[in-house]
C-alpha cells in the first residue's frame, strides 16, 4: 500500500522550513509534500501571488492528475490556500483531497485582524505582527528582516485578503463535499479554538475540531504532525477520510 501524500502550505512570510522536521514525526505510511509559493527561498525571483487567480495559476497543474487519496494541510494563510485549492478542484470537477486540514486559520467569515490590516502602514502592520509573535526580537525599520521579510509578509496578507473575499462569493458548484479537520492552538489570539467549529459553514462534509498546546505557531511543535500522521493513516487504511483518532477536541 502506497504512502498517503500530505500536501502542506505554510503561514504568511514563510517558505517550507516549517515542515522540515515532519517526515520523522508523521510516522509510517505518510509522505509530506511541502509546496513553496513563488517569491521566497529558491523561488524568490518569481513574482509573489497576491490574488486567487495568480495562486491557482501556480498550483492547479500540480493537482490535476493525482491518483489515490491525498490530504491537504495549510497553516494560517496556508489554510486559506488549501481551502481555495479544494474549492477550485471541486468547481473544475476534479478529485479533491480525502481530508482538508487547516491550522491556526479562522474561517473566511471570521474577523482576521492581520488580513484586514494588509493595506495599513508599515508601522501599524509591524505592531500587529509583533503582537502575535511573528517578528524576531530587536527588529527595527530598515534592518535586514524588515527589508527582506516584511515585503513577503505584506504580499501574503494581500493574498489572504483576496482569498477570504473570494471564498465569501457563492460558488456555482456549491460547497465542496470534503471532510475538514480544523486545528487550533490553545493560546492563539488570532484563530482561537472557539472559531474552528464555524468551518462547518464552508464544506458540505463533516467538520472535526482539535485543540493543541501552543500559540499561533504551533506548527513548529511535534504534536501537530503526529495528529496529521494519524489522520493520514486512517485515510490510507480506508481510502477516504474518517474521524481523526486521538487528540483533544476543540
Amino acid at each position: 500500500m502506497s504512502d498517503v501524500p500530505l500536501h502542506c502550505f505554510a503561514h504568511a512570510g514563510a517558505g517550507v522550513t516549517s515542515f522540515h522536521g515532519w517526515p520523522a514525526r508523521l510516522g509510517a505510511g505518510v509522505r509530506s509534500v511541502p509546496h513553496l509559493l513563488p517569491g521566497r527561498e529558491r523561488r524568490r525571483r518569481e513574482p509573489r501571488a497576491t490574488s486567487r487567480e495568480a495562486l491557482l495559476a501556480d498550483l492547479m497543474d500540480d493537482f490535476r492528475d493525482l491518483s489515490g487519496p491525498y490530504v491537504l494541510y495549510g497553516h494560517s494563510l496556508g489554510g486559506l490556500v488549501a481551502y481555495t485549492l479544494t474549492r477550485a478542484l471541486h468547481e473544475a470537477g476534479l478529485p479533491g483531497p480525502a481530508l482538508l486540514a487547516v491550522g491556526a486559520c479562522p474561517p473566511p467569515d471570521a474577523v482576521s485582524e492581520l488580513a484586514d490590516a494588509c493595506r495599513e502602514s508599515d508601522e501599524r502592520l509591524l505592531r500587529l505582527l509583533d503582537a502575535c509573535g511573528a517578528v524576531p526580537q530587536g527588529v527595527v525599520p530598515g534592518d535586514f528582516w524588515y527589508r527582506s521579510v516584511m515585503p513577503v509578509l505584506r504580499d501574503d496578507l494581500l493574498l489572504a485578503d483576496s482569498l477570504r473575499r473570494a471564498a465569501r462569493t457563492p460558488s456555482p458548484g456549491g460547497l465542496p463535499d470534503v471532510p475538514v479537520l480544523a486545528v487550533a492552538g490553545s493560546a492563539d489570539p488570532l484563530a482561537p479554538p472557539a472559531q474552528q467549529a464555524r468551518w462547518r459553514h464552508w464544506t458540505a462534509g463533516p467538520v472535526m475540531t482539535r485543540t493543541l498546546p501552543g500559540d499561533h505557531f504551533f506548527v513548529r511543535e511535534p504534536a501537530l504532525p503526529r495528529l496529521l500522521g494519524r489522520a493520514c493513516r486512517v485515510v490510507r487504511r480506508l481510502g477516504r477520510a474518517a474521524p481523526v483518532p486521538g487528540g483533544a477536541r476543540g
